[in-house]
């Protein structure tokens, strides 16, 4: 099932309280949520202001 992500970040968020950083996905691409899984390389040429679709494959589609 395809799911629309609006997003603001183009990678994930590093959380340091313990002994080692923790990486948490801000893209809402990662299959191992909420943790990040490097899905968030395929955000990073899309345009501002423009709105795309992700398929369960990965697959971004721009919306009109």
């Amino acid at each position: 099932m395809a799911r629309l992500i609006k997003k603001t970040a183009h990678g994930p968020m590093e959380v340091k309280p313990q002994d080692k950083s923790v990486w948490i996905c801000m893209c809402g691409l990662s299959k191992n949520q909420p943790f990040c899984d490097g899905s968030h390389t395929k955000t990073q040429d899309e345009n501002e202001g423009k709105t795309y679709v992700y398929d369960d494959e990965g697959h971004r589609q721009e919306t009109a």
